[in-house]
């Protein structure tokens, strides 16, 4: 069995920011095997991704709350790194892979707090305990307690009902309102002792709006809080930067460099991309526009706004 492997799912809209992915890990010199998940990516796309991953193909109609765990069931390894392809890799994830290979499941805390009683008996996963609420973007497993989470979370989350969720009728009520998310920590509340999860505080794997974040270097991409801290990982969980225009930040300025680069294992050619997220005078002055026509104060209370709403890294994330 593989070592270490990541992966990560992707459709045709999704394939920029999975470019991005995979150019981060590879430049924080991570060599190991990455699998794609196809949900729905062009001739292509698979042809350029397959230079630094296996494509896995997928079924086009399966929904997206159930996509994280095909890979990885198709390819496991003894640790593997669950990945979501709006996700910029920011310091190697060695210290997180050491971790969870000690049979260990690592995972980051969302930027909500969420407990909700009735989810063990909802999916016949016995008592609940209260622990800290993770998000699904980037889960490490390793070792027997990670292979039972896989499991577990590929099993139980065929069992809610999609309509009742937040991405439907946001029904007030239902324990799953953030579909595989709430699975996620269903399971880690109930089936996997305490000693073998791993919380990893929430600014490690740094959210929109990025307040206080900057940019240390580009290639590999490296970033910092205000006070030296370096994040592993920057998620663009709301709007896709390569699909709307949303105001210039930290990971868009990123995602430029690890797309166009010469340096970058996988590259794109830039008419691939809209102006904002090129090089040269014309992409500056695109990106200088956006940002004054939406204003920070805007992006920011939209930002407040989702978040009463939905936490990062759920459900809505997927292709």
């Amino acid at each position: 069995m593989t070592e270490i492997a990541f992966y990560c799912a992707s459709s045709e809209l999704y394939f920029p920011g999975a470019v991005g992915l995979v150019n981060s890990l590879r430049l924080h010199g991570h060599t190991e095997p990455i699998f794609v998940l196809d949900c729905g990516l062009s001739d292509e796309h698979r042809e350029l991704l397959a230079a630094e991953a296996t494509i896995v193909p997928g079924a086009p109609q399966t929904p997206p709350y159930l996509l994280k765990t095909i890979a990885p069931l198709r390819h496991p390894a003894e640790t593997m790194v669950l990945i979501d392809a709006d996700i910029i890799v920011t310091r190697p994830l060695t210290p997180l892979i050491e971790e969870a290979a000690r049979d260990r499941v690592v995972a980051f805390a969302n930027d909500i707090d969420r407990f909700v009683p009735q989810w063990g008996e909802a999916l016949d996963l016995g008592p609940v305990r209260r622990r800290p609420y993770v998000s699904s973007g980037l889960v490490l497993l390793g070792g027997p307690a990670g292979e039972e989470v896989l499991a577990l979370w590929d099993d139980r989350q065929r069992r809610v009902d999609y309509e009742r969720s937040h991405f439907a009728r946001d029904d007030p009520d239902y324990p799953f309102k953030y579909l595989e998310q709430d699975v996620l920590n269903a399971i880690l509340c109930t089936r996997i002792d305490p000693a073998r999860i791993v919380t990893v505080e929430n600014r490690l794997a740094a959210n929109l709006p990025f307040d206080g974040v900057r940019i240390v270097d580009a290639l590999p991409p490296r970033c910092a809080h205000a006070d030296g801290t370096e994040p592993y990982a920057l998620h663009h969980f709301d709007r896709k930067p390569w699909l709307e225009r949303v105001r210039s930040n930290v990971y868009s300025r990123l995602l430029t460099r690890l797309l166009l680069d010469p340096d970058s294992p996988l590259r794109l050619d830039p008419a691939e991309l809209p102006p904002r997220l090129r090089n040269g005078p014309a992409a500056a002055a695109e990106r200088l526009a956006t940002d004054l026509l939406l204003g920070p104060s805007g992006v920011a209370r939209r930002l407040r706004e989702r978040r009463s709403r939905i936490p990062a890294g759920s459900g809505s994330a997927s292709p």
